[in-house]
Parts: C-alpha cells; structure tokens; sequence
C-alpha cells in the first residue's frame, strides 16, 4: 500500500520519510490525479482539522476516495465531543492508574509523537492511547481526584513541538512509518441502512436510474446499504438509519410525509421537511429572498383580479407563477394585458395567490448545488429548443423538450454567482439544494432555490464525477454519527 504523507507546508516539514511522498493539503485536494489512485494509506498531518478546514477536507476526501486516512474523519469529531475523555479515561483505567502511580502531583501532561513519548517507561500507555486516538501528536492531561482521569485533550501542530524534541520525534517518524501495518483499536465497522425514496413510474424523476446506480455503488464504500422504497413504504420507515428523497417533492403528497415522519422520528433526511416547506412555496422563497437583500427580478405577488393595478408599469412579456409550481409547470409568459387577465382567471382557480414577474431573457441559467451550505457542482442549463425556459412541456418532440446542459467547475464561476447562490440556500437551511440564478453583465439574480435539486449522471456529476454521489452519503452519514454522539 502506498504511502502519502499530507502537510500544511512541505518546505517547513523537516522529517525525512523515506517510501512516502509528501505533498501540501492543497495539491491532494485539487489535484484530480489523487482521486484515481488506490491502495493509498494517507498520513494527515495538516495544521488543523478544524470543521471545514484544509485538514478536515483532506481526510473528508480521503475517505469519500476509497484512501485510508489517518485520522479518519470520525476520530476528528472525537476531539470537540467532551464525553470522549472521559470514555478513553474508562477504557484504559487499570493501565493509567498503574502508569501514573509514582507521580506526585495532582496534574500532568503526556505528549504523544506517534504513539510514543520520550520517557519510555510511558510506551505502553501512548500506544493504547494512540490506538483510540489516532492524531500524530496530541497531548493528554490528567488529573488526580482520588484516582488518575484525562480531563482534556490538545492536538499539536508539527511547529508546537519543543525544538529540544525534534531529534526524538523524527526517530518516532522513520519507526512509525517505517511499520506495515497501523492498528488502532479494533471496533467492528458500523453498517447503515439508508432508504431512497423513488418512484419507478416518475417520467421526469430528479435522478436518473443510473444516478440512483452510482448512489448504490458510492454507498458500498462507506459500509451504508441502500434500499429503494416507494410511497407504500411509510410504515417501514422507522427501520432505517436515514432517508434519501429521490422523487419530485410536494407540500401535498407522500414525499412529505416522508419527511415528516423521518422528522418525527429523528432520521437525517434529504430534503428535510423544513426545506420541502420553504422551497415548494414560491411566496415564502420571494419574501425571504426580499428581506435578505438578495436580488431578484421584480416581482409583485397578486391577491387577487384587482391586483392586476400593480403591474401598470412593468413591460411585457410577464412571467406569471402558481405559488407551488415546479420543473417549470404552472409557469407562464404573457405578451399582452388580455393574455395576462385570461391566464390569471384560470390561475386564481387553483391558487388564492399568483407571482408575477419581470421577464429576463438569458441564453441559459446557472444551477448550482449547495451542501451543508457548501457549493457542490455547478451547471449552465439552456433554454429548450426555440423556447424561453429550460423545458418546454408543450414540444411534441421529447429530445426538444428540455435544453442542453454544460458542467463547470466551482473554481471557473464568478465568484458573484457563487457567493448569492450560499447566500440563499442558507436561508433555507443546511441541506442539499439546487440554485437557480441568472447572470446579466454583472448583476445575479435569484430565480428559484430547489430543496430536491436534479442529481444525474452526466450531468451534475461532470466536474467531480462519483465525489458527488459520496459526498451527499458522507454527509447523511455524518449526521446520523452526530446524533448517535449528542
């Protein structure tokens, strides 16, 4: 198995590794040619690991890549739960009493350098702490109330260690990894039971069937099992670890119950019923998007056939909106005052309030995913074939009914577009979301924020391929780990 040493700095790290590259967190981050590579056991030691730091990221991908990093991702969740102590304190109780007999004081401090310390009579007692708590240099401090118990736990950047230490450490490098092995105490992998809630029957469903294929094979990897179930399945729900929402969403039909229930019950969700609320409802994501000053075109919401007074200046075409419209249904354009009262008689039927909208021609729309309010891909997605929106229902031809699309990467977006596209879906909360903007010169508009965006092979997955696919399934996954820990 390969060896990959990750640090903050190369040209700062001193320690001499022979049989292992070392790299920045920078280059295994963004250099493409590091997802392809197998068999690689990936050495972290980046400054931090702080949530989303370049730390986090590294051992984050490492493992959405099939690497085996050390540490893992799970064990730098253990460094901000404070109940962690106190279990390592249990587990190795006979061995900290017997170790820290013949000290005299009621405090110490035990630093660790690879499972080691520079008193060997400590050897054992670091390499049992190491193996629960795998980070390459970290400090313990113990306290004495009637007996030894770890009070706290410090992680030590390379640069935090005494100059009068280095000679030691590096000793402790070439013996650590010089090793072919790296156990850590052994615990049985956790299998999760994840439900994906589809409609085989859905013509136009938010994930294709091969989407939903590389969902399965992603899951695999991460000891998550996939099962697909259908709106009959309710009932089952409670079996199950976490719930995936691969068909259309609705206020009105079973994907929300779904979400309701797993709510309920508390199982990490995608989309939560939160977001199904907020997004399905074009009213609320106008008025919210109103007061965070985030720019939209102009829009009046319409009470009634009087309204139609507000729109005395706004020019045609006008975009008229059913309140709940989605995959660009109940969505129209009007070219003149007597289109806009017949349209609006017939929309009034269906919904006590209609949005009406300033038309803003564009070649195309940009979508972009956001996770755990995280940019996650980005796409152009055209206008159908001689038509102003991205699907056209009435197109008799099924290959005219929708536009062609374009992947970008996150990095070659204007960074304006990026930056309003988080601004909005943090409104809505900290879940998947797709949304959508139009870029006119140097303004962005907010058109529509989608809490159950398109996932499709091909097409969302362009840029990072199957880093899609594990990025949403380690994200529900660490939800579920969080809860299992709070």
């Amino acid at each position: 198995m390969k060896k990959i040493i990750v640090v903050n700095d190369p040209k700062a790290f001193s320690l001499d590794i022979p049989d292992a590259k070392l790299i920045s967190s920078k280059e295994y981050l963004s250099n493409r040619d590091y997802f392809k590579m197998k068999n690689i056991r990936l050495f972290n030691l980046s400054g931090s690991y702080a949530y989303q730091s370049k730390g986090y990221y590294v051992s984050l991908l490492a493992e959405a890549r099939g690497h085996k990093p050390i540490p893992s991702v799970k064990n730098i969740r253990d460094v901000k739960n404070p109940s962690f102590a106190k279990f390592i304190s249990e587990e190795l109780d006979d061995m900290i009493q017997r170790n820290l007999a013949k000290i005299k004081s009621k405090e110490f401090v035990l630093s660790v350098y690879f499972g080691k310390n520079l008193a060997k009579q400590y050897d054992n007692l670091c390499h049992e702490l190491y193996n629960l708590f795998p980070f390459p240099f970290f400090q313990m401090k113990f306290v004495y109330s009637k007996k030894w118990s770890i009070t706290s736990m410090k992680l030590l950047n390379y640069k935090d260690i005494a100059e009068k230490h280095l000679y030691y450490v590096n000793e402790f490098a070439l013996q650590y990894f010089g090793k072919k092995r790296y156990t850590t105490k052994k615990v049985n992998p956790t299998y999760y039971d994840f439900a994906m809630l589809w409609d085989p029957h859905e013509k136009y469903p938010p994930s294709s069937e091969p989407a939903l294929k590389k969902f399965e094979e992603a899951a695999q990897s991460l000891h998550i099992y996939v099962d697909r179930i259908t709106r009959s399945d309710l009932s089952r729900l409670s079996e199950y670890d976490a719930l995936f929402i691969r068909e259309t969403t609705a206020v009105n039909n079973h994907t929300y119950q779904f979400a309701r229930k797993a709510q309920l019950e508390n199982i990490p969700c995608f989309d939560d019923v939160d977001s199904i609320l907020k997004c399905c409802n074009k009213v609320y994501l106008q008025e919210v998007l109103e007061n965070a000053r985030i720019r939209t075109p102009q829009t009046f919401i319409l009470s009634g056939r009087s309204d139609i007074r507000k729109l005395e200046n706004m020019a045609f075409p006008i975009v008229l909106k059913l309140p709940d419209s989605s995959f660009s249904k109940g969505v129209l354009l009007v070219n003149n005052e007597d289109e806009l009262r017949e349209e609006l008689n017939t929309m009034f039927n269906q919904s006590e309030l209609v949005l009406a909208q300033e038309f803003i021609p564009s070649e195309f729309d940009w979508r972009i995913g956001i996770l755990d309010n995280q940019p996650l891909f980005a796409c152009k997605y055209f206008m159908a074939k001689d038509h102003w929106q991205i699907y056209n229902w009435s197109c008799e031809s099924d290959q005219d009914k929708e536009g062609l699309y374009e992947s970008i990467p996150i990095g070659a977006v204007d960074e304006a577009v990026i930056k309003t596209a988080c601004k909005a879906a943090n409104l809505i909360g900290n879940g998947l979301y797709g949304v959508d903007l139009k870029q006119i010169k140097d303004q962005v508009y907010v058109i529509e924020i989608n809490d159950n965006p398109n996932l499709d092979s091909g097409v969302e997955d362009g840029i990072i391929g199957d880093d899609l696919y594990l990025q949403i399934l380690l994200k529900l996954k660490f939800k579920i780990e969080n809860k299992l820990v709070n």
